[in-house]
């Protein structure tokens, strides 16, 4: 969902605006040029964004039936967030399109009210934190050799089991042209630097350790692990567990159950849109999500 705070104090004024009376219209701007009125000010705003800071407004609502978030999460998590940044906290906000520390900590809220649905049925233990932090903090040296087919990827792994030269292949059959040069190595990579599934085959072998051929949307690679290393001044696992619980509990979320989710609150909130207009919302945006 977008920023629902910022969402909320305009619609706020949006709906505000609908009580004024056509026959007796007040005016918001007056100028030697002409004047706004109050109902055209509304009109113009619902006509832009009505319909999406009305359906950000009643979910925000609905939310928080639901589930509870306290002063002292808002608190943890903006300070978690500004120790992150430091001094370029300022620069953060800006970058989020967020004119001050008030409208973060509206932010930050309406997150946690989405994590504590989203999370609900989520487990990470701490045996999958610390295998986590340690393949954060080790850094891979690598080769590969990459070809279009299974069956060539084979044979080159075969070639390499009856002890030909990994170096030459590269540079006889590897279609990655740049480190095909350097037979085959790639350098030093870390977490989340490499396609998954290359990824996940690097760092479960030993050094010297030669893979089965891996499919990834590049092709099929056969990979070599030469080095392994743990990278310098790297926080402490106590430091960034948090943190790594956080990006492990949003990559278990079930997108579709999530989804689910939102749309049963939506049912059993029995919404019941006054104006005319915007009166099917959710049953369009239940429909476009399942779509």
């Amino acid at each position: 969902m977008k920023k629902l705070a910022i969402a909320a104090t305009i619609t706020a004024s949006v709906f505000t605006l609908a009580a004024c009376n056509s026959e007796d219209p007040e005016v918001v701007v007056e100028s030697e040029v002409g004047e706004i009125t109050k109902e055209e000010f509304y009109n113009e705003l619902k006509d832009r964004v009505g319909e999406g800071l009305l359906y950000e407004m009643v979910i925000l609502q609905v939310l928080e039936n639901n589930y509870e978030v306290t002063d002292d999460e808002v608190d943890a998590r903006v300070q978690q967030t500004k120790d992150q940044q430091g001094d370029n906290f300022e620069m953060y906000l800006n970058q989020q399109g967020l004119q001050n520390e008030e409208e973060f900590r509206d932010q930050t809220y309406q997150m946690l009210l989405q994590e504590k649905m989203a999370f609900e049925d989520v487990e990470v233990s701490d045996e999958e934190i610390e295998e986590e932090y340690n393949r954060m903090k080790t850094e891979v040296e690598a080769s590969h050799i990459l070809v279009e087919d299974e069956e060539t990827a084979n044979d080159i792994k075969s070639q390499l089991d009856e002890g030909a030269d990994f170096a030459e292949l590269a540079q006889e059959y590897s279609t990655d042209e740049g480190s095909a040069e350097e037979g085959g190595s790639v350098g030093y990579f870390s977490s989340g630097e490499m396609v998954p599934e290359f990824e996940e085959t690097a760092y479960a072998l030993e050094v010297g350790d030669i893979s089965e051929p891996v499919q990834s949307q590049f092709g099929y690679h056969v990979i070599k692990v030469t080095d392994k290393r743990d990278k310098e001044d790297f926080a402490s696992l106590e430091d960034m567990k948090e943190d790594i619980r956080l990006e492990l509990s949003y990559s278990k979320v079930d997108q579709t159950a999530f989804q689910e989710k939102i749309n049963k609150l939506i049912e059993d909130a029995n919404i019941d849109v006054k104006i005319e207009e915007f009166e099917n919302i959710f049953d369009v945006q239940e429909a476009s999500a399942q779509g």
